[in-house]
């Protein structure tokens, strides 16, 4: 996890750790004229995983995916691409010379040419003849196989993303690059696609980097998520440690839902209003403590007062209204048992979380 003090300092998944595989940014700026779009970036990729970048709209997180690409030169820093230098140090690989695929926010598909001129463009000039047969089962791997002779404009937004995802890895790239390639899509399609993408960049052992503002898209892809803000890398970690241990209150809201209930900590312990609570890291005085909504259960009780209630289908989300002012959510499986009004009592699920110092 990320060391709150240490902006951009990677302990776990250290940058250096995969410099023989995988992708490495290594404390890398960008500048664009007088505006400094990325500042002091460190990421790393190991072989074959799957790495999303996180963050909201205008934090940097295209320009790096651009960056590693080459399609953005780097003021400062270096990248690494399977143990290569490919940025930095007066090196500057060209774009396609660093074996890479990108599938763009809006697919980038030809209009003018068949879907399988499409795939077969992303092959070197004196391959496309000889690599047909290759793509005719590129083409069966995604599920697209009869639309080879269609052209673009008469598939549906499914199966055009299909296509430019068959385009990028048809030169059969050691990493590819995904620049938010499902925000075109309705939710329906975006959690179909989404599934069999992750199926076949698992079955294809390819090294991938994934954008993208959502963070339920990032927690079922990745299996690292770096989370950006204003240009910097805010945390890299695994989903369940970033969703568990965010580094920030920042982080704690951005990736889900988040309580903070003021507590008095001692070593590993805070004490709350809703009893002792075990952190994961020491912390003395005054604390915000981190209780997500699902690590509340209610029973029938006086300590605060059902305010709303929203039901999913799946679960039900609670804002409540403590007996001291606070205003927390809980959320439950299935129907709501409670109604607006309803007075409950609240526990704590006893998970080991975090705590922020209350002057922050």
């Amino acid at each position: 996890m990320l060391d709150a003090e240490h902006d951009g300092v990677l302990s776990g998944v250290g940058v250096l750790d995969t410099l023989s595989s995988g992708v490495g940014v290594h404390n890398v700026v960008v500048d664009i004229g007088q505006a400094r779009i990325l500042d002091d970036v460190s990421i790393s990729a190991a072989k074959g995983s799957c790495l999303v970048i996180l963050g909201p709209s205008g934090c940097g997180k295209t320009t790096l995916l651009r960056t590693i690409a080459g399609l953005q030169p780097t003021t400062e820093g270096d990248i690494f691409l399977c143990g290569q230098r490919v940025s930095g140090d007066q090196v500057n690989t060209p774009p396609e010379q660093r074996d890479v695929g990108m599938v763009f926010q809006d697919w980038a598909l030809f209009p003018h040419l068949t879907v399988m001129q499409n795939v077969v463009f992303g092959l070197p000039r004196e391959n496309r003849k000889m690599l047909t047969k290759d793509v005719k089962e590129l083409l069966e791997m995604v599920g697209i196989a009869e639309l080879a002779d269609r052209s673009p404009s008469s598939l549906s937004g499914g199966q055009q993303q299909r296509v430019a995802l068959a385009r990028a890895l048809a030169p059969k790239p050691n990493v590819l690059l995904l620049d938010e390639p499902f925000s075109s899509l309705d939710t329906g399609l975006r959690l179909e696609v989404r599934s069999e993408v992750a199926a076949l960049l698992r079955s294809l052992d390819v090294t991938s980097v994934f954008v993208t503002h959502d963070q339920d898209e990032a927690f079922s892809l990745g299996d690292q998520v770096a989370v950006m803000d204003q240009g910097k890398v805010v945390q890299q970690e695994t989903p369940s440690e970033i969703y568990s241990h965010p580094v920030n209150r920042w982080v704690a809201g951005f990736v889900g839902k988040a309580n903070t209930v003021s507590g008095v900590a001692s070593g590993r312990k805070a004490e709350t209003a809703l009893g002792p609570i075990n952190l994961c890291h020491d912390a003395h005085g005054e604390v915000d403590v981190l209780i997500r909504p699902e690590e509340i259960s209610l029973t029938d009780g006086a300590m605060a007062t059902v305010q709303e209630v929203d039901f999913y289908g799946h679960d039900s989300l609670y804002v409540l209204k403590s007996n001291d002012g606070a205003e927390l959510m809980c959320r439950s499986a299935g129907a709501p048992n409670y109604r607006i009004g309803d007075r409950v009592d609240m526990q704590h699920s006893g998970v080991t979380t975090v705590s922020f110092p209350q002057s922050q």
